[in-house]
């Protein structure tokens, strides 16, 4: 077992890691907008007027990303939902709606998806020396497993991460059967489990799943939106093994 300090705040008896991927190791901001933008001009080619409010539920604004907007934190399946009802508000039925919202996601995901986006510096050396601490690791993450699986493989961390896990149409963050889940893919208990996010979602999960501990990310200064976080941290390089 392993300690871990952040800061001033020690975690004792660590057995695993467990990480968002979107904004904590993905520098994906510039991504989601653009899938946002993409999917709400598809949308409102077919219904013209909803494409601004969209982006506004989104949470996208000009060129800024809400960190705590739905594109930044929800599920594929509950960004759909969300999108389809304010497409069904113009008349349409609740099936029409959501195929015209599944495809146009689709559709966007397809052109976003190439430009990748880029780890956080520091995100591989990090990850690097967790591992050879002798901790597991893994990544659960509101985008799909197929999405997490790639993430991995593009940037070559195999070697290190031992469970992709992502929501796949079942349950999604904050509930803690997905923190359960993990923790029993990498064969670990969650109190000897921390959780590393970005989002308040990611901290309540790991809350309510009895993590050993909640590390809340925020490259862009903003405490809030990792609220009930044990500590918070601008970078990732603030992880230590002691």
């Amino acid at each position: 077992m392993v300690t871990i300090e952040c800061k001033n705040v020690k975690f004792s008896h660590i057995q695993a890691v467990l990480f968002d991927k979107n904004g904590t190791l993905e520098d994906s901001d510039a991504y989601l907008r653009a899938l946002a933008q993409k999917g709400a001009r598809v949308i409102d080619a077919q219904i013209p007027g909803i494409g601004e409010p969209l982006l506004m539920a989104f949470g996208v604004s000009g060129d800024t990303l809400d960190p705590a907007g739905l594109m930044a934190v929800a599920s594929r399946r509950e960004t759909e939902t969300a999108a389809a009802a304010y497409i069904a508000e113009t008349g349409r039925g609740w099936f029409e709606s959501l195929v015209i919202a599944r495809k146009a996601l689709d559709e966007a995901e397809k052109y976003v998806n190439q430009t990748p986006s880029p780890l956080f510096a520091g995100t591989s050396e990090v990850l690097q020396s967790l591992s050879q601490a002798g901790l597991k690791l893994g990544i659960l993450s509101a985008a799909t497993t197929s999405e997490v699986r790639t993430f991995v493989e593009r940037h070559e961390l195999s070697d290190r991460i031992q469970v992709a896990m992502g929501v796949d149409g079942g349950p999604s963050k904050p509930d803690p059967i997905l923190f359960l889940q993990a923790c029993q893919a990498l064969g670990v208990e969650p109190s000897a489990t921390l959780m590393v996010g970005d989002s308040v979602g990611d901290m309540q999960m790991a809350r309510n799943a009895k993590a050993a501990g909640c590390i809340g990310i925020t490259w862009i200064g903003k405490s809030e939106n990792v609220r009930g976080a044990d500590v918070v941290i601008e970078r990732l390089e603030e992880i230590l093994v002691v």
